[in-house]
């Protein structure tokens, strides 16, 4: 019995967190732009749908951003290359199309008014919570888009909206009885959880230069830059406090909080301030940049920094990695002063000797081979494990359990989620640094918390309406071929 519902409550961690993946990735802001090859301006047609390169160029952007986000401003073109970027920009675009297509056959429309009555509700348009022409227009302007672009990816966004909703289904008895089936299994487990401190490993040189040996292309040095840097100052920039509300009051939508919600002028008052200064400095910029070129003004500074150095900023960085020897860049901001810089010379990355690498070598084989010593004991362990001393959990689920000493809850909770998806009565998982050795005692149903009720009746009908969208797509695969003018934007 325990082998059975063990193999089949592997469905339980797909069931709660089914609900957090998101279905259709669109976004239409944060622009950006890639360098795409195209066919009369279009880079694929799908049905009946030309894709515009400017489209691409839109959802790349923004999905470029988003990662950029998450990984705190680190993302560079190579490393979006890796991650394929690109690719996933076009499959969302496509499985748009696809959608569009669909609604387009089944006479699914939103109107002029519907646009309208939407576009009015963004609240980064609105001022004193109504819409402002004004900074829309402000809005579109910065962003170089027309209106009816704008509007008509919002059309589009709202027709997949409408479409899709389509899908919603209520659920039925049987489905919540089986989906709380689920999600009520409980486990007592026998358990024994093993840390690196359990293990002991011996280093010397020899161990050391044969690790490097084996990896040594991954230890190389930073490329680097020798750059001549003019600084440009904006502090010295006279502003008045009409002229700071004035430019506030002209580009509102760009300051927000954490949450998205516009700033009032006095919160946002010292972000106006240095904007403004440096809209005032840019000319001063310009003309240093000017004088610099002719060899009139000498540099503020020399400084030797490896790429993606804080001191400059990534668009600094990706610049600089366009350009030669001799070049100068174009002022640009670096906090609340200006930049023009010369790239004198460039030291290409090299193999680090092992002396040069040997810290960091000691460091990565250290965790390596104490991993690897920890598996064999847990195997180890696993093979007698009724001779183990292991601990004993009461019966758990992943919403009501204790820790698993000597794990802590966030440890405990990524075993248990492991656990709920294993088909293995007895077995190893591997949390963090730790290696938990456990075996399935006991398992029953437990009865259903009638508080949650609502939340299952939700968790079911996002099941439903997921499956029914994957089917829909499936089916739209086969209805409307996608055309691919260039390479690199499917598999």
């Amino acid at each position: 019995m325990i082998s059975w519902m063990q193999k089949h409550n592997k469905y339980l961690v797909w069931t709660i967190w089914v609900a957090t993946i998101a279905f259709i990735g669109a976004g239409f802001v944060g622009w950006g732009s890639y360098s795409f090859g195209r066919k009369a301006g279009n880079v694929a047609k799908v049905g009946s749908i030309e894709i515009p390169q400017t489209k691409l160029n839109m959802v790349y952007g923004n999905l470029y951003n988003r990662y950029n986000q998450m990984m705190q401003g680190k993302l560079d073109d190579k490393k979006a290359k890796e991650l394929g970027l690109v690719k996933q920009a076009f499959a969302t675009i496509a499985t748009q199309a696809k959608i569009l297509n669909f609604a387009k056959d089944m006479g699914i429309v939103v109107s002029d008014s519907e646009v309208a009555k939407t576009l009015e509700n963004i609240k980064a348009f609105q001022k004193n919570g109504v819409f402002s022409k004004e900074i829309y227009n402000t809005y579109l302007k910065g962003q170089r888009l027309k209106a009816k672009t704008f509007e008509a990816s919002l059309r589009e966004e709202m027709i997949i909206n409408k479409t899709l909703s389509l899908l919603n289904v209520e659920s039925l008895p049987l489905e919540e009885e089986t989906v709380t089936s689920a999600i009520n299994v409980a486990d007592k487990i026998s358990y024994k959880v093993l840390k690196p401190s359990d293990v002991n490993i011996t280093m010397d040189e020899t161990k050391l230069k044969a690790y490097w040996e084996a990896h040594k292309e991954n230890f190389m040095t930073e490329k680097t830059y020798e750059l001549a840097i003019v600084w440009t100052p904006s502090s010295s920039a006279h502003v008045t406090n009409e002229e700071l509300k004035a430019y506030y009051e002209t580009n509102s939508f760009n300051y927000t909080d954490e949450e998205g919600k516009q700033l009032s002028f006095e919160k946002a008052k010292e972000r106006v301030t240095k904007d403004l200064k440096l809209k005032k400095s840019k000319k001063s910029a310009q003309k240093n940049y000017i004088a610099f070129k002719k060899g009139k003004i000498d540099s503020n500074e020399t400084v030797k920094l490896a790429t993606g150095d804080p001191k400059l900023t990534k668009e600094i960085w990706n610049k600089i990695a366009e350009k030669k020897n001799g070049d100068i860049l174009k002022p640009k901001i670096v906090s609340d002063r200006y930049a023009t810089i010369k790239i004198i010379s460039v030291t290409e990355p090299r193999v680090m000797t092992f002396n040069e690498a040997k810290e960091e070598v000691g460091k990565l084989y250290a965790v390596e081979a104490k991993k690897e010593a920890l598996m064999k004991l847990a195997e180890s362990t696993l093979k007698n494990f009724d001779k183990a001393n292991a601990s004993i959990s009461d019966f758990v689920t992943l919403d009501k359990f204790d820790n698993f000493t000597p794990l802590n809850s966030q440890e405990s909770l990524q075993f248990l989620q492991k656990l709920f998806t294993s088909s293995k009565e007895k077995g190893i998982i591997s949390v963090l640094d730790n290696m938990i050795v456990y075996n399935i005692t006991a398992q029953k149903f437990l009865p259903m918390d009638q508080n949650k009720t609502d939340a299952l009746k939700k968790t079911v009908n996002t099941i439903k309406q997921r499956t029914f969208e994957s089917n829909l797509i499936k089916i739209l695969d086969k209805k409307y071929p996608t055309e691919v003018y260039m390479e690199g934007l499917a598999n």
